[in-house]
């Protein structure tokens, strides 16, 4: 039999907490739900879930709070904040805390589910895929999610090393943000998702990998057709 998702949801508001149990419930996995943050800070620091969704303003510690320590320990844990803040700078910070992807209140529970379901099929990672990466003159070990740069070691995000190993298996070409938001994020085509994430994650990884981020020699931008990686530019 197989093995049903474990998410752990961290909600204070009890209709949009119930809510959410009922509907994942429903939807096959299985749920543990509490409202405040420091019991939430407890609970997802055990590493008991597959996933752990964080409302981003909790009482005692809030979801940036609870993301941050969760990342201290476990760089692999899928992690998705859902928030009222939809400002340009909380989704950043999110982001660079190490957030998998962040759904803005009110949301719809389809896409909801389905945001989900695209963070957890990439929890494990595929045996044979490369180990390491070259650009430039750094080193990225894909499945420790570090690189050797000449600045020193640089740590990455989960989805940062899924976008660079993207674009190194279609190097070819440049790939378009609206694939990007379907192949790495695993979004579906009919939904409107805003791109702004695309473009925040390819920023990280140029001031994480390019001598002058301004300047990008490796991590490219294709007038009209996107962003295209060349390792050895």
């Amino acid at each position: 039999m197989t093995r049903k998702s474990r998410i752990l949801i961290v909600e204070d508001e009890p209709a949009i907490r119930n809510g959410l149990v009922d509907v994942f419930v429903y939807h096959g996995f299985e749920v543990e739900a509490v409202g405040d943050g420091e019991q939430g800070l407890r609970l997802a620091l055990g590493g008991r879930f597959d996933l752990l969704l964080l409302d981003v303003m909790l009482p005692g510690r809030n979801g940036f709070d609870i993301l941050a320590a969760v990342r201290a320990q476990d760089r692999e844990q899928a992690v998705i904040l859902l928030t009222a803040r939809s400002g340009d700078e909380d989704i950043v910070h999110g982001l660079a805390l190490g957030a998998d992807d962040y759904v803005a209140k009110p949301f719809s529970v389809t896409q909801l589910v389905l945001r989900v379901r695209a963070v957890l099929r990439r929890t494990q990672p595929s045996r044979e895929s490369p180990q390491t990466l070259r650009v430039g003159a750094c080193e990225v070990d894909l499945r420790n999610l570090r690189a050797r740069t000449p600045a020193g070691e640089v740590a990455f995000t989960r989805r940062e090393i899924e976008v660079l190993e993207y674009l190194a298996a279609h190097a070819l070409r440049p790939v378009p943000r609206e694939e990007l938001l379907y192949k790495v994020w695993g979004y579906a085509r009919h939904l409107e998702i805003e791109t702004r994430t695309v473009d925040i994650h390819i920023a990280r990884l140029r001031r994480k990998l390019e001598p002058d981020p301004g300047a990008p020699r490796y991590l490219v931008t294709v007038r009209g057709g996107g962003y295209r990686l060349l390792p050895e530019a």
